[in-house]
């Protein structure tokens, strides 16, 4: 039955892109006349809220190529048409507006010195125009999907995040397991992002090591935004977006330096639970088109002390990172960039990095050497001034991460005997194009990787190998008033290669399609569905054993995704509800052995539901979501064993928070709030054994910027507050008891200071 709906709802959403082309000349001029678009932009930089004007709207702004658009715009939320909005943005600016097509803008000065930065033209003289990239601008890289999940640079900058966990804190859908940054791995509404099409600067990773390790570690110091489509996720999200899509973007020099010339800035942090320095220095300059930005992270401290005043085992920091850019932008606007971005973790760590202690029959060091590189090298081609049905880029990139581990033939650090190394990469890329129509756009494009995941231990060595071609369309379109529709198809082949000379390959379709109708001017109705076929997924490098046996060959894993929800947006006041379910079927997870187990699968199912209400005064802002997340491994209730992977036990997640800017003062405050219910549905009420206990967790921060040096800027702030004991829910073993595994718990009270001045 479920293969007939599949299909019904592809072709229906083939029928429905026909449709929408059909009507497109039809509706144009009354949709663009008539249509109000959801903003919910804070005060900020006039040209980030130009961005995020775009972003809302999907219409291009055209900027002046020279100079910069300045000041600060007034807060625009609620329902608006696109003039108004405009109209507000560019209120005390100096500039106007002129529709130039019924998806584009010009920007225009009315004299003077337009907006602070346009320089003395003349009354109603045109200016040299270049195209806003809603990319460059940070906030701005949300596309409008049904689950779409957007960390902004404004968030990250709030957050001061120096690890993955706190990039997505506040977010209760996205749950973030262990204490230590190379262990920790993200959920995404319950599915592990394994599962998901995760990319850094457009290029796909690969970095299924060990499953003691993180799978993708990032230093949140380098990110200027994170898009995640959690669920139902586009085709040109990238192939294997079993469970939806996560995007992150690092920063660029248009995000920090708005005209020519050079700047940087110094920002160091010092926490006094661990005793860890935190330093970081940028370098960045512009200059006739051309663009470099070199940034250096340091970061090294001793263990910290949990909630129960004890110190955590193995949790040292020793920690670099770096990100190189350079581009080149003609006056045409042809853009190419090339960037590098390395990290390295080298630190002693809990024998098993993902647990402070595994209880077993094997005798084993406490700790022992970890080291984790991870390096991703992307090179990219755009046209940021785009003619008619021409918009293309061009994605080319490799990426490699490296885990080498100790092994100990006893259980003291002195029976050391070798290094084993696991490494996987991926060379990647895409190339595609967007086709501007008056009702949205259109991207079709094709991509390829080559991803390769190998083991090399004392006496033998192994590896598997998969490559995939995929082709794929995206639509984008506001076919009627009130209405936006999103879907779209792909198609991968895809060769697999065993760790013995096995080989096989097979081919699938997958599909999306999704949209929102405006029932009312204060109530949004919204649903999507998501059928993907992903292919066979590499074994994890320290799994491989050279012996398995594939049998008849692996099945492709596939997935399906079904979201629904509703918005209620009434003026700064904005209310969310939604329900979701993934379902994904043949979910490898091999063993190194019996032998026969290389091909061992699962089916998982995670279902739930979530509510958020917001509401924004402009120089703040209020925030509650809770989340309900269940998950299951072939019909039982998930556990983190079963589940590495694949999911983990989440259940009832609520979190607040709160934000203001005293702008006389130049001062900033927030606070947020983690609360996390019991879960007991693992539960042996023989044993007792099983319930994963709740918590509770608050962190406060203030921000001040003195005005007689407005390049500082001073903070301080402390975590865990109430000085909590506990681990962080998705963190592994949990649910054994400390008889047989040991968590990894979170730091205890936390007192943090930073400052960072631009220069």
């Amino acid at each position: 039955m479920q293969k007939y709906v599949r299909a019904a709802a592809l072709s229906c959403g083939v029928s429905m892109c026909a449709l929408s082309l059909f009507v497109a000349d039809i509706h144009q001029a009354s949709a663009q006349a008539n249509a109000t678009y959801d903003f919910n932009i804070p005060a900020k930089r006039r040209l980030s809220a130009l961005a995020d004007f775009t972003a809302a709207t999907g219409i291009q702004v055209v900027r002046p190529g020279a100079g910069a658009i300045g000041g600060t715009s007034q807060a625009v939320s609620g329902q608006y048409s696109a003039e108004t909005a405009l109209r507000a943005i560019l209120a005390g600016s100096g500039l106007n507006y002129r529709f130039t097509g019924s998806r584009t803008v010009a920007i225009e000065a009315q004299g003077g010195d337009a907006g602070g930065g346009d320089g003395g033209l003349a009354p109603g003289e045109g200016i040299a125009l270049d195209t806003i990239d809603v990319r460059g601008a940070g906030d701005g890289i949300g596309r409008g999907g049904v689950s779409e999940v957007n960390v902004t640079s404004a968030d990250l900058e709030r957050r001061n995040a120096n690890d993955i966990r706190a990039v997505f804190r506040g977010e209760p859908r996205i749950t973030v397991g262990s204490s230590l940054p190379m262990s920790q791995k993200v959920y995404v509404q319950g599915i592990e992002e394994t599962n998901l099409a995760v990319s850094i600067d457009g290029s796909r990773q690969n970095n299924k090591v060990f499953h003691h390790n993180a799978t993708t570690i990032i230093d949140p110091s380098l990110l200027k935004a994170v898009r995640v489509d959690a669920g139902v996720a586009p085709a040109d999200a990238g192939p294997g977006a079993l469970g939806g899509a996560i995007a992150y973007e690092t920063k660029d020099v248009a995000d920090l330096l708005a005209k020519d010339g050079l700047g940087g800035f110094l920002k160091t942090t010092y926490n006094f639970n661990s005793n860890t320095s935190t330093n970081n220095l940028a370098v960045y300059g512009r200059q006739n088109g051309f663009e470099a930005l070199g940034s250096f992270n340091f970061a090294k401290g001793s263990e910290f002390t949990s909630g129960n005043g004890q110190e955590v085992l193995g949790t040292e920091t020793n920690f670099v990172s770096g990100l190189g850019k350079f581009a080149y932008q003609s006056t045409d606007g042809h853009r190419f960039e090339i960037s590098h971005e390395q990290l390295r973790d080298d630190a002693t760590r809990p024998f098993r990095a993902n647990a402070l202690q595994i209880i077993s029959g094997t005798a084993t060091p406490p700790v022992r050497p970890y080291t984790l590189d991870r390096q991703n090298t992307v090179f990219t081609y755009t046209d940021t001034s785009p003619v008619g049905w021409w918009d293309p880029k061009f994605v080319l990139a490799y990426n490699r991460s490296k885990a080498a581990v100790d092994q100990y033939t006893g259980a003291t650090l002195d029976t050391y005997s070798y290094t084993s190394e696991g490494i996987t990469d991926s060379f990647n890329g895409k190339m595609e194009n967007k086709f501007a129509l008056s009702i949205g756009d259109v991207v079709t494009g094709v991509d390829f990787y080559r991803d390769g995941a190998e083991y090399i231990d004392r006496t033998y060595r192994t590896a598997e190998k998969a490559n995939n071609l995929g082709a794929y369309a995206q639509a984008r379109l506001t076919p009627l008033e009130r209405t936006k529709l999103s879907f779209g198809m792909r198609g991968d082949y895809q060769n697999f290669e065993g760790v013995n000379g096995f080989s096989s390959s097979d081919q699938g379709l997958s599909g999306n399609v999704s949209g929102e109708y405006e029932l009312t001017s204060f109530l949004i109705a919204k649903a999507g569905y998501s059928h993907v076929w992903a292919g066979v997924p590499l074994a994890e490098n320290y799994v491989q054993n050279p012996a398995w046996n594939y049998g008849d060959g692996p099945k492709s894993v596939t997935s399906d995704n079904y979201t629904a929800g509703f918005v209620v947006p009434y003026e700064a006041f904005r209310f969310e509800a939604g329900v979701f379910q993934t379902e994904i079927d043949n979910a490898r997870v091999p063993l190194y052995k019996p032998v026969t187990l290389a091909l061992r699968a699962f089916d998982v199912q995670t279902r739930g539901f979530n509510l958020s209400a917001a509401y924004n005064w402009g120089d703040g802002f209020a925030r509650v979501r809770f989340a309900r997340t269940d998950a299951e491994i072939d019909g039982q209730p998930a556990n983190t064993y079963l589940g590495q992977y694949l999911t983990a036990p989440i259940g009832d997640v609520l979190t607040f928070e709160v934000a203001h800017t005293f702008t006389q003062w130049n001062l900033t405050v927030g606070a947020d709030v983690e609360i996390v219910f019991d879960y007991d549905k693992l539960l042996n009420p023989v044993t007792g054994i099983g319930k994963i206990e709740g918590y509770e967790v608050a962190n406060a921060f203030v921000e001040y910027r003195p005005p007689s040096l407005s390049s500082l800027t001073l903070r301080g702030e402390v975590k865990n507050i109430f000085d909590a004991t506990y681990a962080a829910r998705g963190t592994y073993g949990l649910e054994y008891g400390t008889g047989v595994v040991r968590p990894l718990y979170e730091t205890g009270r936390t007192a943090l200071v930073s400052t960072k001045i631009d220069f």
